[in-house]
């Protein structure tokens, strides 16, 4: 009988281990199952930033939403950890190390995880991988909650449209206080004609005055409307081939009588029979820009060249190889100060105003002719010393020259409505 409860206990004691083992067991799996399900989610932090996918914690249907937006999206966990992020976040350098870089937004997440309330607003953040001295990024963000444990962080960026507002605004102030000049002294000149009727030489020359400046006035009306049509920088539909000859001649011609009066020798120079494809007017205006800037900007006695060559376009421009036109116009005039140089070919960019005023330069001049050379696949530089003179370059790619009927079709068909005026940049 003694036995008998013995073995009815040893076989109770030995139960209560087994059930007390599998307890154990089954809570250290449930424990593992939970490191693996956080480990998943700590790797998608981690990745690459690629394409979106679908993941476990998210709800159904948010991956595809997310992969059409165009902003870039960042879904933040319960703990701040980043469940998922569009490889634009990563590029923005939003998102660093698998967590939010940018601390002010993820303030806004974890508000709008306490309170559920959707949050917007614009922020400025540093540049990935610039200096802190380089202007920020201008986004505008929006949070949102995701469910009941997540939350979800639009960003858009607003750089570009920011600058391009910025410009806008700059052009219709710099518009509104070019036309009030002329417009103001055709006014005063027009009131002195009348309270001069009684002498005709003060008639004659205020009426002298009112030509001048009602042609500086059309000159600025037609220079804004031309610049409009060229500063989108598009490729040219139609173009066509324009020898480099003659339109380096136009240019002279324009430049003739100015030049005469100040003394100053106009010589070409360089290889012959080049051709251009593209809009014979507005290349002659690009031209013919730089050359009477030239004149206009170079004291008297004083020689201005214009040169031509063929280069490579994979020395100049790192491109797949082909050829390039180079024409350069050289001066010796005042030259251009260096900290002047990055910016003028800004629209309506004065280096000494008074002078543009005695020059008749509107500050259009070489902002039109970067703008060609845009629209055209080239591009224009200037080299400058002070004191030394300058040298600006044009840099277009080399086109075909035509047979004979075409080239005297095209001469022949030319029109001046496709022709840019050239006025006098504003340079120095």
């Amino acid at each position: 009988m003694d036995v008998n409860v013995a073995a009815a206990a040893a076989c109770a004691i030995a139960g209560l281990g087994v059930g007390l083992t599998a307890a154990i067991a089954f809570r250290w799996s449930e424990r593992e199952q939970a490191k693996g399900s956080r480990s998943g989610r700590a790797g998608t932090r981690t990745g690459t930033g690629g394409p979106l996918v679908q993941e476990p914690g998210l709800p159904p249907g948010v991956d595809t939403v997310l992969s059409v937006l165009r902003s870039c999206a960042i879904v933040l966990g319960e703990g701040d950890e980043v469940v998922k992020a569009s490889s634009a976040a990563y590029a923005m350098g939003l998102v660093r190390g698998g967590a939010m870089a940018v601390d002010q937004m993820l303030s806004l997440a974890r508000a709008t995880r306490r309170d559920g309330e959707i949050r917007q607003v614009e922020l400025e953040v540093p540049r990935p991988g610039a200096a802190r001295a380089a202007e920020p990024l201008a986004v505008s963000v929006r949070v949102a909650p995701l469910g009941s444990r997540l939350v979800l962080v639009l960003v858009e960026d607003l750089t570009d449209r920011r600058r391009i507002e910025a410009i806008r605004r700059d052009f219709v102030a710099n518009v509104s206080h070019e036309l009030k000049t002329p417009v103001g002294a055709l006014s005063l000149l027009s009131e002195a004609v009348a309270d001069a009727s009684d002498d005709p030489e003060a008639v004659q020359r205020f009426a002298g005055r009112m030509q001048i400046e009602a042609t500086r006035l059309a000159s600025l009306v037609q220079e804004i409307i031309d610049l409009s049509r060229v500063q989108d920088d598009r490729l040219l539909p139609d173009p066509e081939p324009v020898p480099v000859d003659e339109l380096i001649a136009e240019a002279i011609d324009r430049c003739r009588q100015p030049a005469a009066a100040k003394q100053i020798l106009i010589a070409a120079g360089g290889i012959g029979d080049l051709y251009l494809d593209g809009n014979r007017g507005q290349l002659a205006a690009a031209l013919g820009n730089l050359v009477e800037n030239a004149v206009n900007y170079s004291p008297p006695r004083t020689r201005v060249a214009i040169a031509t060559r063929r280069i490579s376009s994979a020395a100049a421009l790192g491109e797949a190889d082909g050829e390039l036109i180079e024409i350069s116009v050289t001066d010796q005039g005042i030259g251009i100060s260096e900290k002047d140089r990055e910016r003028i070919f800004e629209r309506f960019y004065r280096v000494d105003p008074a002078r543009s005023r005695a020059t008749g330069g509107t500050g259009l001049g070489l902002s039109i002719v970067k703008h060609v050379a845009a629209s055209h696949r080239g591009t224009v530089s200037v080299w400058s010393v002070e004191g030394q003179g300058s040298t600006f370059t044009l840099r277009l790619p080399a086109g075909q020259a035509p047979d004979r009927d075409t080239t005297s079709h095209t001469r022949s068909g030319a029109t001046a409505s496709n022709t840019l005026p050239a006025a006098p940049e504003a340079r120095s």
